[in-house]
């Protein structure tokens, strides 16, 4: 069983930054995509930011220029750097693994942005 494991998120006031880690029980350079998604109270699950085996991203266009995508493949780990955040980021952020043609969601983490 795959096991995929968030962390990072918390409280940060307007303005300010939080980085997500996300740790798979898999190797990351075997993984198709892997990505964050979010969801806020009474919203639907949307895409934050995905990278692909070669590196690819694609980010959604409230993010763009905020947030990065990245990976630390020794550690099979993929982040989120999250900069000048904004009460509407506030959400449960997810991640998700892509691999062997099934996906594997973590159990979620809160991001709270208020002062």
């Amino acid at each position: 069983q795959v096991q995929v494991v968030e962390s990072g998120g918390g409280l940060v006031q307007p303005g300010g930054s939080l980085r997500l880690s996300c740790a798979a029980s898999i190797e990351m350079f075997s993984v198709n995509v892997m990505g964050w998604y979010r969801q806020a109270p009474g919203k639907q699950r949307e895409l934050v930011a995905t990278m692909t085996t070669g590196g690819g991203t694609n980010y959604a266009d409230s993010v763009k220029g905020r947030f990065t995508i990245s990976r630390d493949n020794r550690k099979n780990t993929v982040y989120l750097q999250m900069n000048s955040l904004k009460p509407e980021d506030t959400a449960v952020y997810y991640c998700r693994i892509d691999w062997s043609k099934r996906t594997y969601w973590g159990q979620g983490t809160q991001v709270t942005v208020s002062s």
